[in-house]
């Protein structure tokens, strides 16, 4: 969840999941830094995605394990358990952004599914665990993919079949390092999406 966007939430505010089992609660979002929730538009067709494409994307959302990285008010991850991920783990680095989803997972009733890690993700500690798909809302405009997907793997936290689902600013450079393939790139307005997966 990236800071610093347009259309950015800077004030408190609510987080609307969109699908699943919570489909249409609503999770504060603290005032403090600015925050860029994934659109609904955007997370609805992620979702979509990931439902109904597991043969191609080679990875099924159900039961997996996620992890969401520049997590911010949690959007994507919080939208995953509602989907039916079995658990997750969130990286963020303001600690506003961390009490905040604590208090989500609280209140959801889902604590035992989710851990909140206040971390940078741009430079990973070593995975509590591996993950299945990662989810992720890098800032807009940093040069910090690249890094965080050289992370995922020296850190432990992926490997080979995993998947990364990526937002980027729409017409934004996309380099991959080696050892990672492009499955597709769809726009959504100002963002666009990558799902990305671990060949190595």
């Amino acid at each position: 969840m990236a800071k610093g966007a347009a259309r950015a939430v800077t004030g408190r505010g609510w987080l609307r999941i969109v699908g699943g089992a919570w489909r249409g609660r609503k999770i504060p979002v603290p005032a403090g830094p600015p925050l860029r929730p994934t659109a609904e538009r955007a997370r609805e067709a992620i979702f979509n995605r990931l439902i109904h494409a597991e043969a191609a994307l080679g990875v099924r959302l159900r039961g997996a394990r996620i992890a969401d990285l520049f997590a911010g008010t949690g959007a994507l991850g919080l939208e995953a358990l509602s989907r039916g991920a079995g658990a997750a783990v969130f990286v963020e680095r303001d600690a506003a952004a961390v009490r905040a989803l604590r208090d989500a997972l609280r209140t959801l009733g889902a604590e035992d599914r989710g851990d909140v890690l206040q971390a940078d993700a741009a430079a990973l500690p070593p995975a509590p665990h591996p993950v299945d798909i990662v989810l992720m809302d890098p800032p807009y405009g940093e040069p910090v993919l690249t890094p965080t997907l050289r992370a995922l793997t020296a850190r432990g936290w992926v490997g080979p079949g995993a998947l990364i689902v990526a937002e980027l600013e729409a017409g934004g450079a996309l380099e991959l390092p080696a050892g990672f393939g492009l499955i597709d790139r769809r726009r959504y307005g100002r963002a666009e999406i990558a799902f990305i997966t671990v060949s190595a």
